[in-house]
């Protein structure tokens, strides 16, 4: 949607601010244009020449595409339509979400398969980052019929709803849910979550979502009903509270009973655990305590 929103800035420092949400009604969804991509070929080998120049006696360096974090919808339609406004949506006017959903449901896909056309997608089955931490590892992944050119089926897909945290189970499923799988359905694998908790979400997540090994049990997610509900079937990809690495002390005692709670409760039900160490935005200028924090998590990993 050309322009997108136009922000009004407060008068007071570090104050809030809003934006003006352009899509005002039903009609205001049909504005919404598809995505299309592009691709120049030159630049893009005048580039991996200019870097394979710079960098290439100490690191091997690869032409790959890279183009996506999550393909979740949810958030680009809170910020067309705006997220308080969309919870109102959700029981008053439920028909233009639904639209808008679909609208970009459809415009996604049709700039995936633009991806595809112009051959611009690499895998990401190995040190990448895919989902909201994990490693692409895998040996299911690419296919085994595949022959060189990257599909969408050799790859990890991934989708969130993080601005649908408070939002019932029901409502997730009608509103978001629906409107993501056709787009999981075309990766190989799939990862789902990130700092939304999910705990009373898993049931018609691990029963729908085509293809699913990761689901992100966030630090506001209930640890024990998660493992009940994942057992063995998919990671258990714990992302721990940063806190402790930002405040005035760092309290080790608490990070290791943390870690070892959640390394106990995965073991009881059998699951596969990741601890994936995110949103550190601080460490009170004491990177020292990654190093330490790492050496517990691995104390309590093979305790």
């Amino acid at each position: 949607m050309p322009g997108g929103p136009e922000y009004t800035l407060p008068a007071e420092q570090r104050g809030a601010h809003v934006w003006d949400a352009p899509i005002k009604s039903i009609e205001d969804v049909e504005k919404v244009q598809t995505p299309t991509a592009d691709h120049d070929p030159k630049e893009s080998e005048q580039r991996l020449a200019y870097y394979q120049d710079l960098l290439g006696d100490i690191l091997d360096v690869k032409l790959t595409g890279r183009w996506w974090w999550a393909l979740g919808l949810i958030d680009e339609w809170t910020n067309l339509r705006g997220i308080t406004q969309t919870f109102m949506d959700m029981a008053d006017s439920p028909e233009i979400v639904h639209a808008g959903m679909k609208r970009l449901m459809d415009g996604k896909l049709a700039w995936l398969d633009s991806l595809i056309d112009l051959r611009v997608i690499s895998l990401n089955t190995g040190n990448d980052y895919v989902g909201s931490g994990g490693f692409g590892f895998s040996d299911e992944l690419p296919q085994a019929d595949f022959a060189g050119t990257v599909r969408l089926k050799d790859m990890w897909g991934f989708c969130e709803a993080q601005t649908m945290s408070e939002v019932s189970p029901a409502m997730h499923e009608e509103f978001v849910l629906r409107y993501q799988l056709p787009i999981l359905e075309r990766f190989g694998l799939n990862c789902y979550g990130c700092c939304e908790p999910l705990h009373l979400k898993l049931d018609f997540l691990m029963r729908d979502v085509p293809n699913l090994r990761r689901i992100s049990i966030s630090p506001w997610a209930d640890k024990r009903i998660s493992a009940e509900k994942l057992q063995g079937d998919v990671i258990y990809s714990w992302k721990p509270n940063p806190a402790p690495l930002a405040g005035i002390e760092f309290d080790a005692e608490w990070v290791r009973q943390d870690i070892r709670e959640t390394v106990e409760i995965a073991r009881e039900h059998g699951c596969v655990l990741e601890i994936i160490l995110k949103d550190t935005h601080t460490c009170n200028h004491k990177p020292e305590r990654f190093d330490e924090w790492c050496r517990i998590a691995m104390d309590e990993a093979t305790r």
